[in-house]
């Protein structure tokens, strides 16, 4: 790998070793409310995810193939906003740079956790229609086997979408220059720094990721389009108003990342420029991982209920070492 400088007139070569991240452009006044900003999104981030990791683990009441799905969601939220959002903070300190390999191990990681999750909330929605439209069959078909064999092939196919788009990308010879625009190392921002023909690789890139938005939210919404329809027939208004609640949730969850990873990789030109690319990844990187937990958790009643349980219990215990 390498990009071209020029000497006394001449363009040669020179090893490529190492990246610069470009980050977001403006003053230090600007860097630093950025950092603020980036900062204060990992930290909720992070003790949102892990509240609902062991909220979930600590009440038996939520050991339900929902919440198992739900812990799993927590899980890949906190790793792939971990995978971009410590770099990002180190760019606006003016660290930039980033080794030839960190690059590549981060868009691997990336890859696999964003991939495993867009599968993930497929199974989820799945997993809702089964439990609502064939309740008595349901305990059955999502034992802990199944769901565990679920959640696997959730992360088989991030994986199988990371090797190929890693791969693909690092095999190119990059000689135009070494700064990335982009706070983090994603495919769109280092194909514009190949000097070999990249229409296989966003050929592939549109290909397998449209494919993939595409076939998982055909499973959303017709899973959720038999869940309508069930809802509707319901006879109860607070069962009704119940599954709404919970479905609705979900929805929520499930528009936010697609919607905006659709944007980035599955629609040619949608994203005029690497700065609206940026602000884009902003939302699927650290925005949506930041407010799942909350999503789930504000708008959940049993999970408001297991907080209140774990605080309560966490008080006794506290009482009773004095």
């Amino acid at each position: 790998m390498a990009f071209p400088v020029h000497r006394n007139g001449n363009l040669s070569l020179v090893p490529l070793w190492e990246f610069v991240l470009v980050g977001f452009g403006g003053s230090a006044e600007t860097q630093a409310l950025l950092f603020a900003v980036f900062l204060a999104l990992y930290v909720v981030t992070i003790l949102g995810n892990l509240t609902m990791i062991v909220v979930i683990t600590l009440d038996a009441r939520l050991h339900s193939p929902m919440y198992f799905f739900l812990k799993n969601l927590s899980f890949l939220d906190l790793c792939y906003s971990s995978a971009i959002a410590p770099k990002a903070l180190a760019i606006f300190l003016s660290s930039k740079v980033i080794s030839f390999e960190a690059c590549a191990t981060q868009l691997f990681f990336f890859s696999l956790l964003v991939t495993t999750e867009g599968f993930l909330l497929a199974v989820m929605a799945y997993d809702r229609f089964l439990a609502i439209c064939s309740p008595l069959r349901y305990p059955v078909t999502m034992c802990p086997i199944a769901r565990a064999r679920l959640v696997l092939g959730t992360y088989c196919g991030g994986c199988l979408n990371s090797i190929v788009q890693t791969s693909l990308t690092f095999r190119l010879p990059f000689c135009r220059s070494n700064r990335i625009d982009h706070f983090f190392c994603d495919v769109p921002p280092l194909l514009r720094l190949a000097c070999a023909n990249t229409a296989l690789n966003e050929l592939v890139m549109f290909g397998i990721c449209g494919l993939i938005i595409v076939c998982t939210s055909l499973v959303v919404l017709i899973s959720y389009g038999y869940i309508t329809v069930t809802i509707l027939r319901m006879h109860s208004g607070s069962g009704r108003h119940k599954v709404f609640s919970t479905c609705g949730s979900h929805m929520t969850a499930v528009s936010l990342f697609y919607g905006t990873v659709f944007v980035m990789y599955a629609q040619p030109g949608a994203v005029e420029s690497m700065e609206q690319g940026k602000v884009v990844s902003v939302f699927y990187t650290l925005v949506i991982p930041m407010l799942n937990p909350l999503i789930y958790s504000l708008r959940n009643k049993d999970v408001k209920d297991a907080l209140r349980r774990l605080g309560h219990r966490h008080s006794l215990v506290k009482d009773g070492c004095r």
